[in-house]
Formats: C-alpha cells, structure tokens, sequence
C-alpha cells in the first residue's frame, strides 16, 4: 500500500471513530511524525479527506476535522433517504428473496445481541453492514452503490451522536427486519415505504439525543 493511501485510511478510521474529534486541526508535522510517512504523503490523504468532507481548509494553512450540527445531520438524512429508498426499491425487484428472508430473520433474532448488561452491538452493527452490503448488491446499479458507500462514511461518523441508546437499537433491529421483508417479498413500495420509517424515526432520535445534550451542557 502506498505511504498516501496508508496515510489516508489511518486518518479516515480515527475521524469516523472520534478518536480525532470534529475541530482538530491535522497539522502536517505532528501527523508526519505519528503516521510515519513524509509530508507530500501526508498532503496527498488530506486532500482526499477534503474532497470527502472529513476535512476543510483551516485558517488557510493546513486542515481541521469537520464539525456535525444538526443542520449537517439534517441535510446527510435529506440524501439518505432519497438514495436509499431508491436502493431498497431497486433490491426489491432485481434481488434474491432468500438472502433477504434469512436476514429479515437475523434481524429478528438481533434483540438477544442487544439486551443485557453487556450488549453485543459490534455484531450487531455488522448485520447492519451486511443488509446494506447486500442491497447495494441486488440494487445492481454501481453509481448509486459508490454514492452509498460515501455517504455511509459520515454516517458512521453521526452514529456516534446517537449515544448506542438500547431502546433505538432495538426498534431499529426490528425496522431493518421490515425491511429486509418487504425486499425478500419483492414489494418495492414497501421496501421504500419501510426504509423511509427507519431513516425517519433515526432522524428523530438524533434530534432528540443532541437537543438533550445541548440541554444538559448549558
């Protein structure tokens, strides 16, 4: 792998999971030196951070993570839902019915990686990766797939902003259920109708949890 590309999926992965917070400014020496490659490297994975929206210019010298407002999360739902419905619409026609009957049952079965004192969200999540991974698939269109696959990258980035509540975990397990069987039965209406709920009350829940956040801060 390139140093660049090295570089860029290493800075990727640490924005997505906070562990470089919305406002740290990359400076080109610090991050050089933590990520083990040279500068022009460096300023190749910046760009493309930049290009995704990960990253902005800073004060005309270098780059800073972006900030997520609700503003922001309200515009990302805005093209979700216009790309995902489509996506689920599409599956719907073109897809295999037993692969999405046998996650309609994951999904089904998902509350037991959710209840308890120690929830299994990670596997979780990846069941989440794997309805969409497979709708993409069955959407068989691949100019609406790699538009997912961007946005899906500051999706993860806002899941954050959710704060893993278990009561939304497990109303969004059995909404991705709905899902899945609306696909599996070849209704593209439903299958659009049903992703529409999902994103709708996802939305919901993320104004909820930020206003209640800003409440407690001030």
């Amino acid at each position: 792998m390139r140093a660049s590309d090295r570089a860029y999926w290493a800075l990727r992965e640490d924005i997505v999971e906070w562990r470089i917070p919305p406002g740290t400014v990359l400076g080109e020496v610090e991050q050089a030196e933590r990520l083990g490659v040279s500068r022009t490297p460096l300023r190749e994975a910046l760009s493309r951070l930049t290009a995704e929206g990960l990253a902005a210019p800073h004060s005309g010298r270098g780059v800073v993570v972006t900030d997520i407002s609700l503003d922001n999360v309200a515009e990302l739902f805005e093209l979700r839902t216009a790309l995902e419905c489509q996506a689920a619409s599409l599956a719907a026609r073109r897809g295999q019915p037993d692969d999405f009957r046998k996650l309609q049952q994951e999904f089904a079965s998902a509350a037991s990686l959710l209840r308890g004192d120690d929830p299994d969200r990670h596997s979780y999540y990846e069941l989440v990766a794997r309805l969409d991974a497979t709708i993409d698939e069955a959407a068989a269109n691949e100019y609406l797939s790699q538009a997912l696959r961007n946005l899906r990258v500051h999706m993860a980035r806002i899941r954050r902003l959710a704060k893993d509540n278990p009561d939304r975990l497990l109303a969004a397990a059995t909404e991705h259920a709905n899902i899945a069987g609306a696909i599996a039965a070849g209704d593209s209406q439903l299958a659009a109708a049903a992703t529409l709920v999902h994103l709708h009350q996802s939305l919901e829940h993320l104004k909820s949890t930020q206003q209640s956040s800003e409440r407690t801060a001030s």
